[in-house]
């Protein structure tokens, strides 16, 4: 339906100027976009039931004649109401309107209608409190919209059926008639006709079965596209020898079979195929994959090769390389650290290291694609947290070197359906067991009433000589982060922990002042350390036993899953408290989720549930459009569309054929949402 796409609102009766900004609040732009809207649900109107039948509080339809309509009455400020009596031959009912005149005046004594709505009974009487109301002619299943202040469902409704007749006959279907046959789906004229207006919920089950498969379609060739890298080109680095059990006698510890299987997963991928190593390491906070890293950087160095190691953010490239070095002490394996921060006269010295083949591992910040970057092997490259990363800042790094091994390194436990998503070109290792000594940390769920309690738990800990963190978020829109902090760090100082140190780390702030902040509670000078998110990843302060999570309805269950991890990494129990205000059901049962496991994996399943893909990677980072029927919860849909994706890609690569046009114009249109239709081209 490529021309309804470029059909303006407007050609609609009774949609004007006005109206046509409330549809474009919805995402609704022309009458493609609109015949795209799919319901939300739908309401069973099409087998009236006796009132004396209606289930208990549960939405039904019942057909009623009316008795006297009483005039609507002011009952207190502008608040109306009216009332009446209606029968449906065996039982009465009474009915009652608030706020709503115009439905009086399409009411009329002895009239027949159809309400919709939800029947209270009390001892033999019954009543329903504002229904929808239509005459006789509108049994039927009726669909419900999302709608919008000043736009009802009933409007959008109408303006569908407007614009579904101006389907043409024949609706060019972008799926090719193999793989509707293959997978037994339904045409999209079918599809887009009774996703709206089903004659029954086998149509309506039909219909989404089809948008949703053809959603998740679109999303595979789409995310396909993205990661195209050309031909797929043979390595220049071999590696010859294993030296992951030389590096294992290195170690104070033995690591977990988690770890080993994940090393020995690596190693093969880089010895037994000519093809460059393509991996992604997933694993929970604290299931060691910083040393899965080391190991094979050991191997790999060995080999002849050097290694480059990025991260997102200075704080984090910082904690890599004083583990990396704990880790690699003794090896003779030479490290350096680059980053921004770094002065100009070292980076020259680091750059000229680098090009020799003096420095074997480099850890770093963007800065190690820097144009003055130059490595003289560079076989392996390793990126950790990749979905903060920018595609072409990941190819830059990549392209210092002649088609180099990749490791991706994620400590956001992402669901299987997800990661097949976004790393559906890597080969998945997954870190399932924690290494002996991480604790598991009790988390607790309060409301601000019980704040003063907290502090005083807090209070309690900081006398046994540890420390803790309050993750403080934006109290407020018109805030900054750090006037919120610092407004929150005042009135900390009123409250029992007011005699204590108490630090401030915010996002705003120089990397060396960062630093300097993160010494200090790292050294005990510090007791509280009050923060924005900037501490969710690479700080690692064992003596930090409590963390404090303001606001916690504000994040999302694994950014909480994140931040909880910086606690819980020495020898003494920790804890985790969450505090929040927001009383509603869904918000509840999210972070109840927290207060049931530890297990990053399960509480990222509920996530992606709850909330989707965007939470994991933060508003629209991870560059996937938003799904209206498809979910990204289904493995079998994913899987099935998956493979339906390589067959299409295998016979025609670029979508350039007659058969794939439509497919490649509804890519284009699904991608454009979170701008990545250049990439795509």
């Amino acid at each position: 339906m490529p021309s309804l796409f470029n059909t303006p609102l407007d050609r609609l009766r009774g949609i004007g100027a006005s109206r046509i900004k409330l549809y474009n609040r919805l995402g609704v732009n022309s009458i493609g976009d609109l015949l795209r809207f799919y319901p939300r649900t739908y309401e069973d109107w099409s087998n009236p039931c006796k009132i004396a039948d209606a289930p208990e509080n549960a939405a039904c339809c019942i057909r009623a004649v009316i008795e006297r309509v009483s005039k609507p009455a002011r009952i207190h400020g502008n608040l109306t109401i009216f009332k009446f009596a209606a029968s449906d031959g065996c039982d009465n009912i009474t009915i009652t309107f608030f706020n709503q005149r115009y439905i009086y005046q399409k009411l009329s004594d002895g009239g027949e209608f159809l309400f919709y709505g939800t029947v209270k009974k009390y001892s033999g009487y019954y009543e329903m409190s504002s229904p929808t109301v239509s005459d006789t002619n509108g049994e039927g299943i009726h669909p419900v919209y999302p709608a919008t202040a000043g736009l009802t469902s009933r409007q959008i409704e109408a303006a569908v059926r407007q614009a579904a007749a101006l389907l043409p006959e024949r609706v060019n279907d972008p799926i090719p008639t193999e793989i509707l046959e293959e997978y037994g789906l339904c045409s999209l004229d079918f599809a887009i006709r009774r996703i709206h207006f089903p004659d029954d919920f086998e149509d309506v089950g039909r219909a989404r079965k089809r948008l949703a498969f053809e959603e998740m379609l679109i999303l595979q060739l789409g995310m396909a596209r993205l990661k195209r890298r050309g031909t797929r080109e043979k390595t220049s680095y071999i590696t010859d020898r294993d030296y992951s059990n030389e590096f294992q006698r290195l170690l104070p510890f033995r690591l977990t079979a988690a770890q080993n299987r994940a090393i020995a997963q690596c190693i093969a991928d880089m010895k037994e195929s000519v093809y460059p190593m393509n991996r992604l390491i997933q694993g929970d906070v604290g299931s060691g994959k910083t040393a899965v890293a080391a190991s094979v950087c050991y191997t790999a160095i060995k080999n002849g090769m050097q290694c480059a190691f990025m991260a997102p953010t200075e704080i984090l490239a910082s904690q890599h390389y004083k583990s990396l070095s704990e880790l690699l002490a003794g090896s003779g394996i030479r490290l350096a650290l680059l980053t921004g921060s770094v002065t100009a006269s070292k980076k020259r010295v680091i750059y000229g290291a680098l090009e020799s083949g003096e420095i074997d591992l480099v850890i770093g910040t963007h800065a190690l694609i820097s144009d003055s970057v130059v490595f003289r092997s560079l076989g392996l490259v390793i990126t950790d947290e990749q979905h903060r990363f920018g595609v072409k800042q990941r190819a830059a790094l990549i392209s210092k070197g002649a088609n180099p091994h990749i490791m991706v390194m994620s400590a956001t436990p992402i669901p299987r359906t997800l990661a097949l998503m976004i790393f559906g070109d890597l080969d998945l290792s997954v870190l399932d067991e924690m290494p002996p000594g991480r604790q598991k940390i009790d988390t607790c769920l309060i409301d601000s009433g019980k704040r003063n309690r907290a502090y005083n738990f807090l209070k309690k800990h900081i006398d046994s000589g540890n420390r803790c963190y309050i993750v403080c978020p934006l109290v407020e829109e018109n805030e900054s982060e750090l006037e919120s902090a610092e407004a929150y760090i005042k009135k900390l100082g009123k409250t029992v922990l007011g005699e204590y140190n108490i630090g401030l780390l915010h996002g705003k702030m120089k990397a060396s002042d960062k630093d300097a902040v993160m010494r200090a509670f790292a050294e005990g000078k510090t007791d509280i350390l009050v923060s924005t998110t900037v501490i969710e990843v690479g700080v690692n302060v064992p003596e930090a036993t409590v963390m404090m999570i303001e606001n916690a309805d504000r994040f999302g269950l694994s950014q909480l899953h994140q931040l909880r991890g910086r606690v819980g990494r020495g020898k003494d129990k920790s804890f985790c408290i969450l505090v929040s205000d927001n009383q509603s059901g869904n918000t509840r049962e999210r972070l109840s989720v927290l207060c049931r496991t530890n297990d990053g994996f399960k509480i990222a399943d509920e996530d992606l549930r709850l909330r989707g893909p965007g939470d994991f990677f933060g508003s629209r980072q991870h560059g996937l459009p938003e799904l209206k029927v498809a979910s990204m919860s289904s493995v079998d849909m994913i899987d099935k569309t998956q493979a339906a994706a390589r067959k299409i890609l295998e016979k025609d690569p670029d979508l350039r054929s007659k058969e794939h046009r439509g497919l490649y114009f509804e890519i284009s249109r699904l991608f454009a949402k979170v701008g990545n239709t250049e990439q795509l081209q």
